[in-house]
């Protein structure tokens, strides 16, 4: 059956650039990967390997490249932050997204509605202590707050035994509970993504 192309723009918010490995990372790839099974189209960006300045505006000046981030997240379906769980929260990198997501609580589309309306957002967490479901919480507000609509169990995570130092990315295999949860946080966020297109959020 033919669906509605849409696409999924996922920020990894680890503090590691590229190429370094990154238990973040692979979770991402494992949600492009998901996503692909229902014909969701992703694009993979890592905020370390940008400059992306701390503020509220839509462009910091003197080399901000959050703008270029920026017009990839605006013609996206699907946003999708996945982050590291550092001291029980998100990553410094994931706090920036949202506050630079800031900015777009002024702007409105042509019926007055704000421009995230109609986007989908979706998280994904690795750590070794507890805190996977605060950092979700966290984020899914953030995320929630600035326009975008979260579906129904629209995450996925991984926490290993706490002050160890075995990653995600050192597994021999994908948990079941997280492989399953990410199937389901995908599927569902696809399916509410095709909904939001074909009819958005009511205008004021």
């Amino acid at each position: 059956m033919t669906q509605t192309p849409i696409n999924a723009l996922i920020l990894v918010c680890t503090l590691s650039p590229s190429p370094k490995a990154s238990s973040s990372d692979l979770l991402a790839r494992q949600v492009a990967a998901e996503f692909k099974e229902h014909q969701v189209s992703s694009e993979i960006l890592r905020n370390a390997d940008f400059n992306v300045e701390p503020g509220v505006l839509k462009d910091m000046g003197g080399g901000d490249q959050w703008p270029q981030i920026r017009q990839k997240l605006l013609a996206a379906d699907i946003l999708v932050l996945a982050t590291p769980i550092w001291v029980g929260h998100p990553s410094s990198l994931a706090q920036r997204v949202l506050e630079r997501l800031d900015a777009e609580l002024s702007e409105t589309d042509e019926q007055g509605r704000p421009i995230l309306f109609g986007k989908v957002g979706l998280v994904a967490v690795v750590g070794n202590e507890d805190g996977a479901h605060h950092v979700i919480a966290a984020l899914g507000q953030g995320l929630a707050d600035v326009g975008f609509t979260l579906a129904a169990q629209g995450s996925t995570y991984w926490v290993g035994q706490a002050m160890h130092t075995t990653g995600y990315q050192d597994l021999q295999q994908t948990p079941e509970a997280t492989a399953n949860a990410t199937g389901i946080a995908t599927r569902h966020a696809a399916h509410l993504a095709r909904l939001l297109k074909a009819s958005t959020c009511p205008a004021g």
